[in-house]
């Protein structure tokens, strides 16, 4: 059974999350101890309010250089949420403009949408070969709560490395609504909000985790 934390920095909603990474064969510890988020298999970064908030809380428990370490030696690290919005470049929040951890180019603002909150059940569109999506229908729907996300995506890896797998949804704009790259994983929905489907795509994160 692979040993997966989720990152106790302030924010996200730890206790929902440690439960579904356990049902889905997860042995699963919420902490911020820096030697158990960098020495388990599997790292997950969740995250609630405002991208600011998040990486102050962030950065006061030195998660960024967690996620660094861990992506340098190819390890493992799931984002969710606002989890998955701080590891832009940055982030801009009423003219505030926010450093991220800086794994992917590009910027998180608000959703040009007739309503914000974008919240509620979702469609999204996963490419081919992706395995968080693996096994799952076209038209299955995810859990979002949010109004501000990556609206633009710049592919990062150079030949031989792989591209990135990129997962996009609509509401009034297209926005990025999960990753694959290599060892890090993000999903701007909740997959331990969302039934079946997010239960079913967090066995594929275990799984791979895993091995």
């Amino acid at each position: 059974m692979p040993k997966v934390v989720v990152l106790d920095y302030g924010s996200g909603n730890l206790r929902s999350a440690q439960r579904a990474l356990h049902r889905a064969g997860a042995e699963v510890e919420v902490t911020a101890d820096p030697d158990a988020a960098l020495d388990c298999d599997g790292l997950v970064v969740p995250g609630v309010g405002a991208f600011a908030a998040c990486m102050a809380g962030l950065r006061a428990v030195g998660g960024h250089r967690i996620i660094g370490r861990r992506l340098a030696g190819g390890r493992p690290v799931l984002g969710i949420c606002v989890g998955m919005q701080i590891l832009f470049e940055r982030g801009v929040e009423h003219g505030q403009h926010t450093e991220g951890c800086g794994e992917w180019p590009g910027v998180v603002d608000q959703l040009r949408a007739p309503v914000l909150p974008h919240m509620g059940w979702n469609t999204v569109r996963s490419p081919a070969g992706s395995r968080l999506f693996a096994g799952l229908d076209i038209d299955e729907r995810f859990y979002f709560v949010h109004s501000y996300a990556a609206r633009e995506w710049t592919q990062v890896a150079a030949p031989p490395q792989q591209p990135a797998l990129v997962t996009w949804a609509t509401h009034g704009d297209d926005f990025v609504a999960a990753v694959e790259h290599g060892p890090l994983a993000a999903t701007q929905f909740h997959p331990e909000k969302s039934g079946d489907a997010g239960a079913e795509l967090l066995r594929n994160w275990v799984t791979g985790v895993n091995g």
